[in-house]
């Protein structure tokens, strides 16, 4: 996921897709220590998709409020 199409998903979408991030990196960590795993580099493209959401929430949150 890019960080255009995540800084277009609303407050809650961006809660739902980072669970489901977080979700599938114990997934994909799980089934690396079972020897399951086939793709490796879908852990670090997790991790990266999970720190952009972080990224643009921590954005949100310290955006100077524009009194309306």
């Amino acid at each position: 996921m890019e960080i255009g199409e995540i800084r277009k998903l609303t407050d809650s979408e961006l809660d739902d897709r980072l669970r489901e991030a977080k979700q599938e990196l114990w997934q994909a960590r799980f089934a690396l220590s079972t020897r399951q795993l086939k793709d490796y580099s879908q852990i670090p493209a997790t991790r990266r998709t999970i720190a952009r959401i972080l990224t643009v929430q921590r954005e949100r949150a310290t955006a100077p409020r524009v009194a309306e």
